[in-house]
């Protein structure tokens, strides 16, 4: 009988310290989009890319205009001067297609590079506002497939996360 009345109360108190458990939610765009610093980074992405994508087009002018010199003089061309011309082509594209792909790469480090302090200053305004408030859980709204209600702290870590960016 005392086994099973300390198993009785073992229960209640775990459910009662799972109650005791708070959860809140962000919206974790919200805050992104709040974040000056964060404006500031999309903006040098998009100048980066837009560089990138304007060296593509050079590089593809100057291929095409490549192909259209060769095709305009191959019926006058020896088999040899055909053969090279058609080599210096292919590594022109080969050229081409491996900046590309280098710029994709380049892209993708500058963007981790710029975010990574942005996603780590969220990690921290959450975190100082989840200990101010005594939360024990923080879902973000974006990536939860459903959630009714609940304390939404979205407007606390806003404003936190303005504080930590003047600084």
């Amino acid at each position: 009988m005392k086994k099973f009345l300390l198993a009785i109360g073992l229960v209640l108190g775990a459910g009662s310290s799972m109650a005791q458990s708070k959860v809140a939610h962000v919206n974790s765009q919200t805050l992104l989009d709040t974040l000056p610093s964060r404006k500031v980074a999309i903006v040098k992405l998009q100048e980066f890319e837009s560089n990138g994508v304007k060296e593509l087009q050079e590089m593809e002018a100057d291929f095409n205009a490549a192909v259209a010199k060769y095709q305009a003089g191959a019926a006058d061309m020896s088999p040899v001067i055909v053969k090279i011309e058609e080599e210096k082509l292919m590594k022109k594209q080969q050229a081409l297609q491996e900046r590309e792909q280098s710029l994709n790469a380049e892209m993708q480090a500058y963007s981790e590079e710029l975010n990574t302090p942005i996603l780590g200053m969220v990690q921290k305004a959450v975190k100082v506002v989840s200990e101010r408030m005594k939360i024990n859980y923080v879902i973000d709204e974006s990536v939860t497939l459903y959630f009714g209600g609940g304390l939404d702290i979205t407007d606390e870590v806003i404003v936190e996360l303005l504080k930590m960016d003047k600084e």
